[in-house]
């Protein structure tokens, strides 16, 4: 099977291979970079499918709200409440990856190499706290919009209107 692997050059005669994490499992290195790279498929994955699940929750909320369907409104609540687990997920996958890859470029290249660098998320990570914050009010509202059409709904009346 072909293994896809480049190089970062950080000086003038050194680089540093980088491995594909979505290679075979049959790697030959240390079990602390085995798990390094299933951290790094981990947010590779959770995060872009964190923010699919926005954007379709988004169509699904919408339509939800239009046709006044108690059934789509509870499922697009429920929908981004899992969103929400998703990124919270992803975001605490991504800061626990930073940390073990900063150790162990310490471990394997001397604290020297690393002295001078500092890991800090910044507004990227706001931005993830406050995607997941809305993304579980979201789910929360309507969840609470769907009992509230249930409770107002007379017994005779139709459970959705078709646009």
């Amino acid at each position: 099977m072909f293994e896809f692997q480049t190089d970062i050059y950080v000086g003038q005669n050194s680089c540093i291979p980088l491995i594909d994490p979505f290679t075979s499992g049959n790697l030959d290195v240390p079990t602390s970079v085995q798990h390094l790279i299933s951290l790094h498929r981990a947010v590779m994955v959770t995060l872009p499918l964190s923010l699919v699940l926005v954007v379709c929750g988004w169509i699904c909320g919408l339509l939800g709200s239009l046709t006044r369907s108690m059934v789509l409104l509870l499922f697009t609540g429920c929908y981004f409440l899992l969103g929400g687990a998703l990124t919270l997920v992803g975001v605490s996958v991504y800061i626990s990856y930073s940390h073990l890859a900063f150790a162990e470029t310490a471990r394997q290249y001397g604290p020297r190499h690393v002295q001078d660098i500092r890991i800090s998320f910044g507004w990227s990570l706001a931005l993830a706290w406050g995607s997941c914050a809305s993304e579980a009010l979201s789910g929360f509202l309507l969840l609470v919009a769907a009992r509230a059409l249930s409770l107002s709904r007379q017994p005779g009346d139709p459970h959705s209107v078709v646009i």
